[in-house]
């Protein structure tokens, strides 16, 4: 009998959100953990079964010292590298502090600071190693995440789709929220993936799988701003999940550069 692929699960900083979302796969679990060895989850298990890998799914950006030596001996000892999330994918909300001074922060929180030890940036997992898929998120979809799954273990391709949100709503038969009731929503730049989840109860999209490729994020922040939503609230809503994500961080960037009126 052949061997089962080993895997692992590694957590940088995050929630563990999208590790949880394996753990919710329940009709689906028992098949996964039979396919595969799983030899490193702190989530669920402290069994350890030492490496090299076959698959390493990791959560999580870089935050810390430790945690930028540690992505590489990961990478060293990993066959395939797959990066789990928004925080692994785009450095997450915790990528907020890169846009100030994180000492700041630190002496704002912490009674001895001195103990902190962090990065001044925290940085998506592609910063620093090789990874072979990025499956985006706040959490993941557990789908998609069974798709990457299945995918390994069949050696091909991962089909996630690469639609916006909008064409999710269009899926649906969800009526546009912002055409139809001038509501703010992030889904024309959004990667797909929630089946249009807030769409559906007549809010806005947050943005939570990041930027779909080709994302026009200056035209829909034009947009907002012919709503009403002012410069502010419009830069608030593109540093969230996915804050460190190239289009929408240089269009938020803007902003900070902008010193006409707030509304305009």
């Amino acid at each position: 009998m052949a061997a089962r692929p080993k895997l692992a699960i590694w957590k940088f900083s995050s929630c563990d959100g999208c590790q949880l979302t394996l753990l919710d796969c329940e009709d689906e679990l028992l098949a996964v953990v039979g396919a595969v060895e799983v030899c490193y989850f702190p989530e669920a298990t402290r069994a350890v079964v030492p490496g090299p890998y076959d698959l390493s799914l990791i959560e999580g950006s870089v935050t810390t010292p430790r945690e930028a030596e540690h992505v590489k001996a990961i990478r060293a000892m990993s066959k395939t590298v797959v990066a789990i999330g928004a925080c692994a994918t785009a450095g997450g909300i915790q990528a907020l502090k890169n846009l100030h001074d994180v000492d700041d922060f630190i002496a704002a929180v912490y009674a001895t600071p001195s103990f902190i030890d962090t990065l001044d940036t925290a940085t998506p997992i592609s910063d620093h190693i090789k990874v072979d898929f990025e499956l985006r998120g706040c959490p993941v979809s557990k789908g998609q995440l069974l798709e990457v799954l299945s995918a390994f273990l069949h050696d091909r391709p991962a089909q996630i789709p690469r639609q916006s949100v909008c064409v999710e709503c269009k899926l649906r038969g969800t009526i546009c929220v912002m055409v139809a009731h001038g509501t703010p929503c992030l889904g024309p730049i959004t990667h797909g993936g929630c089946n249009a989840l807030c769409p559906a109860y007549d809010r806005g999209c947050y943005g939570c799988f990041g930027p779909v490729d080709g994302a026009n994020v200056p035209a829909l922040d034009a947009w907002w701003g012919e709503l009403g939503v002012s410069k502010l609230d419009r830069q608030r809503a593109l540093r969230t999940f996915n804050v460190q994500a190239a289009p929408l961080r240089e269009v938020s960037e803007r902003h900070d550069e902008d010193d006409t009126d707030d509304q305009g």
